[in-house]
């Protein structure tokens, strides 16, 4: 539970965050001044003491939570093995490539191991240029799929392209069904997937007819949690396969139970060509991947693709013991019941707080939309700050506000959440709303 000793930042806090303002760019995100120095499970010890409770896992990272014994005892095992050996083949790769493929849905047969998520959605583009005759890629408005030039390319918002010169050609972007704010103005009940006629529209005057797949994220994160309505994903993915394009599913932040189940795409019936893995793959130490059927993955000879530190052998046995405990403690399980805890609290709190506009998500991952009013649905990211704020005063940690218009809470607890833990973190939660708005 929570336990505060110090004012907020403490003073150990204080030095360190001004140590950080002279010697680091300030290009971070605007989180809350907390200052880690350690954590475990569902709880965060900062430089002074203080302890919070965890709504981050460290942006959806830390799945297995924060220094599981078992995943700690693994780690420090393979630091006295080894580190690094370039593109050499070691026993944990092959087999957190065969366990990768394992889990997956049976039609992904290989496994191509990185490190970071930009890495997986970058190399997941190069592979289906590669495999297909054609070069383009369509994405989405609203979309985040790294940092990286090729992956910020695909994306589909300002925030990581603004300032930093032009985009890496041959992308395109098409509307999200974004349905609290349907860019088309539409009912969710009557739309009739309006976003999908009008991606027609988008290649007919965008493209230069060499289109070979499309990238789109099991929900978008960046953009506030947004999840497309029943049925849609079914759509595309028929949509896809009837103009003999590649589907590449960015499974980045919602893979490894994050969802309520080992993947995402495990909610729909589809069948992407390539997925890209990260985050809670690795659970701490930095891992991604791509999984990919034989007909993509086979095409690539010899030295086309590979990595310095891909699958490095400290990355994949801390990816091991990340899936072997989200296995053997039922984590994907735990996501989905303490997701239906949440889920009923936070529909009871938009009952006695109108501003909580809109309330979206699976398992252990929601996006809160806050607003000045229902009736306007005017954005309010002011009070998403103050709120972020007034729950760091009283020991919560969540991450910076989000979405489109930086009115979006992001709520993603490690999967080790206890209901006691929940309901704490959730009286904490309403708590700051209520301070926020009397601010």
């Amino acid at each position: 539970m929570p336990r505060i000793v110090t004012e907020l930042p403490g003073p150990k806090a204080r030095a360190y965050l001004e140590k950080s303002k002279a010697f680091e760019p300030q290009s971070m995100s605007d989180q809350v001044p907390l200052v880690w120095e350690k954590a475990e499970g569902c709880v965060i010890t900062d430089v002074d003491g203080n302890e919070f409770l965890d709504w981050s896992s460290g942006v959806l990272v830390a799945n297995v939570g924060h220094c599981h014994p078992d995943y700690v005892e693994e780690v420090q095992d393979q630091c006295g093995k080894l580190f690094n050996c370039y593109d050499f083949l070691t026993g944990v790769r092959a087999d957190l490539a065969e366990k990768l493929v394992q889990i997956a849905p049976n039609h992904l047969q290989k496994a191509f191991l990185v490190t970071t998520g930009s890495d997986a959605t970058e190399a997941a583009i190069r592979m289906a240029r590669r495999a297909h005759d054609g070069w383009e890629i369509l994405a989405f408005h609203g979309s985040f799929h790294g940092r990286t030039y090729g992956a910020a390319s695909a994306g589909g918002s300002q925030g990581v392209k603004r300032g930093f010169g032009p985009m890496t050609p041959g992308f395109l972007h098409t509307p999200f069904p974004y349905c609290y704010r349907c860019p088309f103005g539409r009912n969710v009940e009557d739309c009739g997937y309006k976003c999908l006629e009008y991606i027609d529209w988008t290649i007919e005057r965008e493209s230069c007819g060499e289109l070979c797949a499309v990238i789109t994220e099991a929900y978008q994160g960046g953009a506030g949690s947004i999840i497309p309505p029943p049925g849609w994903y079914e759509k595309l993915d028929e949509w896809i396969k009837s103009k003999g394009l590649y589907f590449i599913f960015d499974e980045v932040q919602s893979s490894f139970g994050r969802t309520g189940t080992m993947f995402a795409m495990e909610h729909w019936d589809i069948k992407p060509d390539l997925v890209a893995l990260g985050k809670g793959l690795g659970s701490g130490v930095p891992c991604s991947a791509v999984l990919g059927t034989s007909e993509i993955m086979d095409i690539l000879p010899p030295g086309s693709m590979g990595s310095t530190n891909g699958g490095n052998p400290l990355s994949s046995r801390a990816a091991l013991s990340a899936i072997d405990i989200i296995e053997r403690e039922g984590l994907c399980d735990n996501a989905a019941r303490m997701g239906e805890l949440m889920r009923e609290r936070f529909e009871a709190i938009a009952q006695r707080h109108e501003q909580l506009g809109d309330i979206r998500g699976m398992g252990l991952v929601w996006g809160l939309e806050f607003i000045t009013d229902p009736a306007s649905k005017t954005p309010d990211a002011a009070l998403c700050r103050r709120i972020t704020e007034q729950a760091y005063q009283r020991g919560l940690c969540m991450i910076a506000p989000i979405g489109m218009f930086g009115n979006v809470l992001r709520v993603a607890p490690p999967l080790v959440i206890t209901e006691q833990q929940a309901h704490e973190s959730l009286d904490i939660f309403e708590a700051a709303i209520e301070a926020a708005l009397q601010q």
